[in-house]
């Protein structure tokens, strides 16, 4: 079993509010779940306006399909016109590590 996970460092646009964030925040975890079929959640920065950590996980038999499914999400957060990624960290574990 294969085990890949991807962290989003973000800087979100004009929001003032956590709230706003919240409006920024919760649709693109709920797209990224959808869309990839990954568990998504916010995993950090809940305490500031305009920044956010998004992680999500994805697990499967072969580990050419994490990495593609992984780096599909990358584009797919960088492609977003409201949000700029600052950063994003991957990474791929075996069970049998």
């Amino acid at each position: 079993m294969w085990i890949g996970w991807i962290e989003f460092d973000l800087l979100l646009g004009d929001v003032h509010s956590l709230k706003e964030k919240r409006g920024y925040v919760r649709p693109l975890v709920a797209e990224l779940g959808r869309r990839f079929s990954v568990s998504a959640a916010e995993v950090g920065d809940q305490d500031l306006h305009r920044r956010a950590r998004i992680g999500a996980s994805v697990v499967s038999a072969d580990p050419g399909h994490v990495n593609e499914v992984l780096d599909a999400m990358d584009r797919f957060v960088a492609e977003r016109p409201e949000i700029e990624l600052l950063a994003s960290r991957q990474r791929l574990a075996s069970s049998d590590d």
